[in-house]
């Protein structure tokens, strides 16, 4: 587990987690874009029901928690299973998958308006890829 924030030109940051995966990058990638999934690990307070989270490219994103709408995005990199990026307002979400004898190397990319922001979700992503973690383990044995 490597995590790192590196604060870019412009003042925000980008708050970088690596994490090796034991499971195949196809696996993975579902993880990250099927909605049944992402229920199991991201965002908690997303209400994925009502929430408009279907990755392509350009798709437009909408994000809604308590009927409320909470932000929006847009898919500004789609490269299955390989590359997925998009935004949440402001900021920018990347997940790199890099297949390796183990399975494979997740790169995920958060960049935030600045070194406050970046502490306040550093922790959170932790908890969610350990989520991502736990859930592809559980579904291992459904394989």
């Amino acid at each position: 587990m490597k995590e790192t924030a590196t604060t870019l030109p412009d003042g925000r940051v980008a708050v970088r987690f690596e994490r090796q995966l034991a499971h195949p990058r196809d696996k993975v990638w579902r993880a990250l874009t099927e909605t049944d999934q992402l229920k199991s690990w991201f965002v908690e307070i997303l209400d994925y029901d009502h929430s408009e989270l279907r990755f392509a490219p350009d798709a437009k994103l909408s994000y809604v928690a308590d009927g409320q709408a909470v932000g929006s995005g847009t898919v500004t990199a789609y490269d299955p299973p390989n590359l997925l990026e998009y935004t949440w307002d402001a900021e920018t979400l990347r997940f790199e998958l890099v297949s390796d004898a183990a399975g494979c190397l997740l790169i995920f990319t958060n960049v935030v308006d600045g070194p406050e922001t970046a502490a306040a979700v550093a922790p959170g992503w932790g908890t969610g890829l350990g989520r991502l973690r736990e859930l592809l383990e559980r579904t291992d044995a459904l394989d």
